[in-house]
């Protein structure tokens, strides 16, 4: 494969180097959105990330209010890390900063576990469940009895090898018998599963856990 070829394909390890140093130019400058942007590079870029880049992330992502998305990678950063880090001191003090955030989130009704705001799933309304015609007896509220195939009768061989006809139980004669998924309704009722039966679907936005 030529050179040129070979440099397109793989990712330039100084190329991460210089978006790292872009990335701690726009936190100093208070630029946490333009910040943002030039870590995911990084993280895109498919090299191994710098052993410092976490913590520089994290603490990105606890000024933009990320707080689930910072204590996952300063908790890597210290995994990764340990007590020898560079930003050790740094990173615990980070870590104290975000246990009540993460607490307000854990204890909020309003988001989910990542901390974005919960709004009313445009499926079902909010109702949890979605109605339909029910697939059983598509929407007759009644289906054929499987004892009698749906005649009514049920037929048995005498000792005399004769044919006879008896009413069938299952179905007091008629045939059929009301849908055991609708009960007549005609309808089934199932959990939404946009939303899992919850009501309710995350957004991307961030919760602010006031009603």
């Amino acid at each position: 494969m030529p050179a040129e070829t070979q440099a397109q394909v793989k990712p330039h390890l100084g190329n991460t180097s210089h978006l790292l140093q872009q990335a701690k130019a726009q936190m100093q400058a208070e630029e946490f959105e333009k910040a943002n942007y030039y870590f995911r590079q990084i993280i895109e870029s498919g090299v191994p990330i710098p052993t410092e880049m976490p913590y520089f992330f994290a603490k990105t992502l606890f000024e933009l209010k990320q707080y689930d998305n910072s204590s996952k990678f300063l908790k890597k950063y210290l995994e990764i890390n340990g007590e020898g880090a560079q930003q050790y001191k740094m990173a615990k003090t980070l870590e104290a900063q975000l246990e009540s955030p993460l607490e307000a989130i854990k204890n909020c009704s309003l988001c989910n576990e990542h901390g974005y705001q919960y709004q009313t799933c445009s499926n079902c309304k909010g109702e949890k469940k979605i109605e339909s015609s029910c697939s059983l007896c598509k929407g007759k509220g009644i289906i054929g009895c499987s004892h009698c195939v749906g005649t009514g009768l049920i037929t048995k061989k005498n000792i005399f090898n004769i044919t006879e006809y008896f009413e069938c139980r299952n179905c007091n004669g008629k045939g059929r018998l009301i849908c055991p998924e609708c009960k007549g309704s005609l309808v089934e009722t199932r959990p939404c599963q946009s939303c899992l039966g919850t009501g309710k679907i995350p957004t991307d936005i961030l919760c602010k856990h006031q009603p």
